[in-house]
C-alpha cells in the first residue's frame, strides 16, 4: 500500500500498468479508520491491483480532481481512467466485489 500525493500521483496512478484502487481518507474520519484495515487486507490479497491512499487534508487538489466531497471514497482506475467510484465505508466483501467488477 502506498501513500500518494500530488508529487507522485501521475507516476503511481495515471501511468500505472496495474489497475489502481484509491482510498481517499483523513486521519480524523471514523469510517475511514474502520475501512483502513479492510483496505490493507485486500492490498495483501489482491496482488494484481495497486492499492494507494490519498489523505484529503494534505491533497485537496487531488480530492477536487475526483469530486470527493465525502470520505472514505474508493476509486478504481485502469490505464488512467476511472472505472468505479464508491463513497462510504464498505465491508471487505463489498469492496472486493466492487474492485473485481470494475476490472472485468
Amino acid at each position: 500500500m502506498l501513500d500518494v500525493t500530488s508529487d507522485n500521483y501521475e507516476t503511481e496512478v495515471e501511468q500505472s500498468e496495474q489497475p489502481v484502487v484509491i482510498d481517499f481518507w483523513a486521519e480524523w474520519c471514523g469510517p475511514c479508520r474502520m475501512a483502513g484495515p479492510i483496505f490493507k487486507e485486500l492490498s495483501e490479497e489482491m496482488k494484481n491491483v495497486k492499492f494507494v491512499k490519498i489523505d484529503v487534508d494534505n491533497n485537496s487538489e487531488l480530492s477536487q480532481k475526483f469530486g470527493v466531497s465525502s470520505i472514505p471514497a474508493f476509486v478504481v482506475m485502469k490505464k488512467g481512467d476511472v472505472i468505479s467510484y464508491s463513497v462510504g465505508a464498505q465491508s471487505k466483501d463489498n469492496l472486493k466485489k466492487l474492485i473485481e467488477k470494475a476490472l472485468v
